[in-house]
């Protein structure tokens, strides 16, 4: 079925468990509505420091030095929609001064969600001091499943299935929430067995599966390339007539068939996607997984006809623009995606370096470095700033051209901005070190290489090897 119209049903199954999460640790709390009667609050003090090295305990002090009054309901407002920001250490301290400087005894659902805080900002060992520190009374189910959130976020399986364990022994463990983050652990550690027993659990103690249950078993059938999996996973959730599929079931079974190289079948799924979209709630996502897939698919006709539907039916956001372009760089149309740019720049929407990023890199790749250099000062000028993959881009740009200096200079910049686990390609860094051996200065080549390591750049194995290439060269020299 072809789209002729944009709506969409649901959001993404993908970010089903992350909306779950988020509504665990929500309140059901009138705040807003209160001080929508109320006018100004302290919230509206607190939102603009967006800092973590900006304590927000000197702003709550002042406001109530002033004589203004602070509502329970109103600070678990502010903690919630801080946390939906992840500014976690902000809503932690907001948190404290809850209970430590106003006063506000604690309830179940406020220690379930200092113990995500806290293991977001602090780690897993403070997190199990304070709960052992918790009095019994507020052990609840919520602070327990929180809990276990922390030991399947941290891939601690066995203080995990202990806890679980209790959970069963205590007659907690009959909600999908706990059986649904056991899973989420051993998809993400490959326990494919386990994560049978537990659905076979689930079913003899009647618990149903819910969306994110059959969404976790179809992406670890997916993750491991059985393609009959995901077919019995999603004949399941078409069979169920009191279920209503999301999109992301269907982006997630055409994922996999590209990748075990049914594309035939790949096809019809997102055809079944398309077909949801008809009759459901607009999604950009929906939009956004089509343009990827069917680029994936090598199917050039379907990205632009999704591209134009989707303009049609849709206020289109960064993230849409970065799709389409991502997906025809894949046909190497620099000509196409440089005039999907130019719309997005018609569009002024806000400068996200994402979006010429992608064209930086086409460029890069294609030995036109001063089109990329260009882009980068044009989008710097308009107050956008570059992302690490930007000075990636642009050093591998440098080393095709043989300007080394220049690529070390960029890598330096990367390496600056580097969130944890990016990782430049190998063949950069070794360009880089190798600059260095050829100029004669190989302690700086190990220093380059220590601090690649303390940003968790490359693995041990990799270190090694670099370190050993730059020992050998010292004795030659």
């Amino acid at each position: 079925m072809k789209l002729s119209r944009s709506t969409l049903r649901s959001q993404n199954s993908i970010s089903y468990y992350r909306t779950t999460i988020n509504r665990f640790y929500g309140t059901t709390t009138s705040a807003k509505q209160d001080k929508d009667e109320r006018g100004e609050w302290v919230y509206t003090r607190i939102s603009p420091l967006g800092s973590p090295e900006v304590s927000m305990v000197p702003v709550l002090e002042q406001w109530v030095k002033e004589g203004n009054q602070v509502l329970r309901s109103e600070l678990q407002w502010i903690i919630k929609r801080l946390r939906s920001y992840k500014r976690y250490k902000h809503a932690l301290e907001v948190s404290h001064w809850m209970t430590d400087r106003r006063y506000f005894s604690l309830q179940p659902a406020d220690v379930a969600t200092r113990i995500d805080l806290m293991y977001k900002v602090k780690g897993l060992e403070e997190v199990e001091e304070y709960f052992n520190s918790t009095p019994q009374k507020l052990k609840r189910l919520t602070v327990y499943t929180s809990l276990l959130n922390c030991y399947t976020s941290e891939k601690s399986a066995e203080k995990a299935e202990a806890l679980m364990q209790k959970l069963r022994d205590m007659g907690f463990a009959k909600g999908t929430l706990c059986y649904n983050l056991m899973l989420n652990l051993y998809s993400k550690t490959g326990r494919w067995e386990k994560m049978d027993n537990l659905m076979n659990e689930m079913e003899q103690k009647g618990i149903n599966f819910d969306e994110f249950t059959f969404t976790i078993r179809l992406t670890a059938y997916a993750a491991a390339g059985d393609s009959d999996g995901v077919d019995k996973i999603v004949a399941m959730m078409e069979s169920d007539k009191h279920r209503i599929l999301q999109w992301g079931t269907y982006s997630i079974a055409a994922d996999m068939c590209l990748r075990v190289g049914q594309v035939e079948k790949a096809l019809a799924m997102l055809n079944k996607l398309e077909g949801m979209i008809l009759t459901g709630e607009k999604s950009n996502g929906a939009y956004n997984s089509l343009l990827k897939l069917y680029g994936e698919a090598g199917k050039k006709e379907e990205v632009h006809r999704v591209w134009n539907l989707y303009k049609q039916e849709k206020k289109i956001l960064n993230k849409g623009y970065i799709s389409v372009m991502s997906s025809l760089v894949k046909f190497g149309d620099t000509e196409g995606v440089e005039k999907i740019f130019e719309e997005w720049e018609a569009e002024a929407l806000s400068y996200d370096f994402r979006v010429p990023d992608v064209l930086i890199g086409t460029y890069c790749r294609n030995g036109l470095l001063e089109k990329a250099k260009a882009l980068v000062d044009k989008g710097m000028s308009k107050g956008g700033v570059p992302w690490v993959t930007t000075w990636c881009h642009l050093a591998n740009g440098y080393i095709h051209e043989d300007l080394i200096p220049e690529a070390v200079e960029a890598l330096k910049k990367a390496i600056s901005l580097c969130p944890p686990n990016y990782r430049p390609s190998r063949e950069t860094l070794v360009t880089c070190v190798q600059y260095w051996e050829n100029q004669g200065n190989v302690d700086k080549a190990e220093d380059f290489v220590r601090s690649l390591e303390t940003e968790h750049m490359f693995s041990a194995v990799f270190r090694d090897k670099l370190l050993r290439f730059i020992k050998e060269e010292k004795l030659q020299t």
